[in-house]
């Protein structure tokens, strides 16, 4: 008998806010900004799992840092648990290829 896990369902509180920032995020990661978006955050020397940073600086849009700021906790985690998973997904040649913004050190 195997049990699989899944996440649970959290509500969101705040749906506009929380939409603004989930289609920033997707518009970012999408095929044909994704590289775009790697190369801005090489430009600034800001690691791409560096979340907060990546919004303090306008990488994922001026308005975006705001939208987040904005939302709870909850919404917060399930908005950083989106970006992290986003990030894992990109192709590995661009991954590769940005080395130094997915790398741990």
């Amino acid at each position: 008998m195997s049990t699989l896990k899944e996440q649970p369902v959290l509500p969101i509180a705040d749906p506009a806010a929380f939409g603004a920032v989930k289609t920033a995020i997707e518009s970012a990661f999408s095929t044909g900004k994704v590289a775009d978006f790697l190369k801005s955050l090489d430009r600034q020397g800001v690691r791409i799992r560096e979340f907060e940073e990546v919004l303090q600086k306008g990488l994922l849009g001026k308005q975006t840092a705001g939208e987040y700021q904005r939302l709870p906790d909850g919404d917060q985690g399930q908005i950083r648990e989106f970006y992290l998973a986003s990030l894992e997904r990109v192709a590995p040649e661009l991954r590769q290829r940005f080395f130094r913004i997915y790398a741990y050190y």
